[in-house]
């Protein structure tokens, strides 16, 4: 851990903002070989079988996911990401045969998720087409029957903003919700690097157990190895949940091209807490998220402490934490101030959760608050959660993939597992 302590100690006591730490991280050191049939492909038959990794104060041990639990202390906290994925792919046919693919990203109007998938006549989406060029500017329509209905639904180009294309859904029967169209039209968006099409064993598994919230477009995939035993077991050893719902957008999918840190522009998701749920972040306790995501989210709800004890009249529709922003801040507060604040804010407001969107982008230099450990799958070479990886265990991380490489380990999405327990985090 000695490699890793300067950079942060230095953009610590220095304050070199996040710019200039970026620009001294060269991709071409955050890579390494993954054979095409290193990535697993399919999910294993049972959630728990998938192997375990534990790195603990620099060293490294495997086991079974299954016990997980005797690697945990008593009194942890784990904290759990409820997003939802969503079935955002939909299909359509123009009368040539041309077929056009819309990838719903996120709602545009309504943009607020549930009073999208409620919608009973039209919904706007933020949306990715494949085959945009052989669109043109006809509606596309398609007739759907279901064993309860049967209605059209119709697709328009309406705008286009960020290179993301802004699609009018709208269809002949009130009825049925947007919701339930997706639910019972669309197919799941398993990642592009699977390099097949999705099947019915993905509705399933390509979701946690314990999900909750609809709005991802991509999986948590840390949560993919718990099972209702696992959990329960988790109560009976004491150890407390936390939940958060931090919708994942295609960004995490999206490499690093550019030759340094500081070339890439770093995705948004929005993320929400709930008063109960964020008082369970109070205390000494062990915290350990599961998965890139919930850790992403409660390191933002620290900075977003932050920028409300600088400014407490700040809007509380609109907090944001950019990409660079956590690196600029001089702040220095404990977990129950974090806690205190937000609490507070929310009771000023009248709000009953704290709803943000973050760009944080967690680069080795990055000083982790509210993380003691972390549970999550295996990433891409040159992505920006290998980055997040790095900041986390330090230059150990090569000789973690080194050995989960060397060791047969499942690969990314539906991938095996792995404990990461630095022995110090500065």
């Amino acid at each position: 851990m000695q490699q890793q302590e300067k950079p942060q100690i230095l953009a610590d006591k220095q304050r070199i903002t996040g710019e200039k730490l970026a620009e001294n991280i060269r991709m071409d050191e955050y890579t390494y070989p993954l054979p095409e049939e290193r990535i697993a492909k399919y999910p294993l038959k049972e959630r728990e079988n998938s192997k375990l990794l534990v790195y603990k104060n620099g060293k490294i041990s495997r086991d079974n996911f299954g016990n997980l639990i005797s690697y945990l202390k008593p009194g942890s906290l784990l904290v759990f990401n409820e997003t939802k994925v969503i079935r955002a792919r939909l299909e359509f046919r123009k009368e040539t045969g041309a077929r056009i693919e819309i990838f719903c990203l996120e709602p545009y109007s309504p943009a607020d998720y549930n009073l999208a998938f409620e919608a009973s006549y039209s919904v706007s989406w933020r949306c990715i087409v494949g085959n945009l060029r052989k669109w043109k500017k006809q509606v596309l329509y398609r007739t759907i029957t279901t064993s309860e209905y049967k209605f059209r639904l119709f697709a328009e180009l309406i705008g286009e903003e960020e290179g993301e294309q802004i699609i009018k859904f709208s269809w002949n029967n009130k009825e049925i919700s947007f919701g339930e169209i997706l639910e019972t039209t669309g197919l799941t968006p398993i990642p592009p690097y699977l390099n097949r099409d999705s099947e019915e064993i993905d509705n399933n598994r390509y979701q946690t157990v314990y999900s909750k919230n609809r709005g991802s477009v991509a999986a948590p995939t840390a949560g993919f190895h718990f099972t209702d035993t696992i959990l329960k077991d988790l109560d009976s050893k004491k150890i407390s949940r936390a939940k958060v719902t931090l919708h994942i957008g295609t960004g995490t999918f999206k490499p690093v091209k550019s030759h340094t840190a500081k070339g890439h522009k770093m995705h948004t998701e929005r993320f929400f807490i709930s008063k109960p749920e964020l008082l369970k972040l109070a205390g000494n306790r062990q915290i350990i998220p599961v998965g890139t995501t919930s850790l992403r989210s409660i390191e933002s709800l620290y900075w977003l402490a932050g920028k409300i004890k600088q400014n407490p009249a700040i809007d509380s529709g609109n907090l944001t934490i950019n990409q660079w922003e956590p690196y600029n801040q001089d702040i220095s507060f404990s977990r129950n101030e974090i806690v205190e604040t937000l609490l507070e804010f929310m009771d000023k407001n009248g709000i009953s959760k704290i709803e943000a969107s973050t760009e944080i982008m967690i680069i080795p230099g990055y000083k982790f608050r509210m993380t003691d450990g972390l549970i999550t799958n295996y990433h891409q070479p040159h992505s920006t959660l290998l980055l997040l990886i790095a900041a986390f265990v330090g230059p150990d991380w090569k000789k973690i993939y080194q050995y989960s490489l060397k060791n047969n380990f499942r690969f990314l999405s539906y991938g095996d597992s792995s404990l990461l327990l630095p022995d110090k985090l500065l």
